[in-house]
């Protein structure tokens, strides 16, 4: 069995607080976009875990893919498996590959081995395994509340515009950017500025991470004026970074941007 897990963007983020347990309350709005990974799950005599394409650099037990096949094997004994997986996203870009890889073989497991197990019992055991491993079960788009694991589902429909994603040629650390982050609450909530119109987002739709990183890492400050430059109705860093995605009316896979290793323009 093969399937195509995909990206998906954060439009807006707004850090509320620190919880108890060490993690921070967000709200943000996540949004699928078709750039995907290549998964191939097949029955096997032992667990196997082949990595293709871009590297990861992790023991096996701490892959994600790995830890959705043991999870789903403790409760429902399908047995070993040969797992090929085909990275064409890289990491720490804030755009969830991994965690798409993750909800995805839970997925697969699910319908190769007949078990019938349900979404919201799958967005729970994707939720054991990272935060924004449920957002790929459903897989549209939703507001993500709590640690981003509290979803529903919003009326928001881009199709028909372009992102255009751009990759910097640094890496942000996840655990630091939440480190330095400092958690308010919004004047006015992103449920609400959702539903303004595109036009209007650039001056109401924050991603708070960019207060604290972009003075860290100004080449991402550049990156974004460039996108507002060449056009983009809305441009923003998604998730903790590092990756930038700018919103377009028209194809922009016509220009490179200065300071991107690599571009990649997509049709919504």
């Amino acid at each position: 069995m093969i399937s195509f897990p995909n990206i998906k963007i954060n439009i807006g983020l707004d850090i509320i607080g620190k919880r108890p347990d060490g993690y921070h309350n967000i709200e943000s709005v996540f949004y699928p976009a078709n750039h995907t990974d290549i998964l191939e799950i097949l029955p096997s005599k032992k667990f196997e875990l082949i990595n293709k394409g871009i590297a990861i650099d992790c023991p096996v037990e701490q892959n994600l893919c790995y830890k959705a096949w043991k999870l789903i094997n403790d409760n429902y004994k399908v047995g070993t498996v040969k797992i090929i997986l085909y990275k064409n996203m890289p990491f720490g870009t804030g755009l969830g590959s991994g965690s798409a890889d993750a909800a995805f073989t839970l997925k697969m497991l699910n319908d190769m081995f007949n078990i019938g197990i349900d979404d919201e019992t799958l967005i729970k055991y994707a939720s054991q395994i990272g935060a924004d491993c449920a957002f790929f079960i459903k897989n549209k788009p939703s507001f993500a509340s709590g640690i981003g694991t509290d979803l529903a589902d919003i009326k928001l429909d881009l199709s028909g515009n372009y992102i255009l994603l751009c990759f910097p040629n640094i890496s942000v650390n996840t655990a630091n950017a939440y480190k330095n982050c400092k958690p308010h609450l919004p004047e006015q909530k992103l449920s609400e500025l959702i539903n303004l119109p595109i036009e209007e987002w650039k001056n109401n739709i924050k991603n708070n991470f960019e207060a604290s990183i972009f003075p860290d890492y100004p080449i991402l400050s550049k990156i974004k004026q460039e996108l507002y430059a060449k056009g983009a109705v809305y441009a923003q860093m998604s998730g903790s970074g590092s990756a930038l995605f700018g919103i377009f009316k028209d194809n922009p896979n016509e220009f490179e941007l200065e300071n991107c290793k690599r571009t990649i323009g997509i049709k919504l």
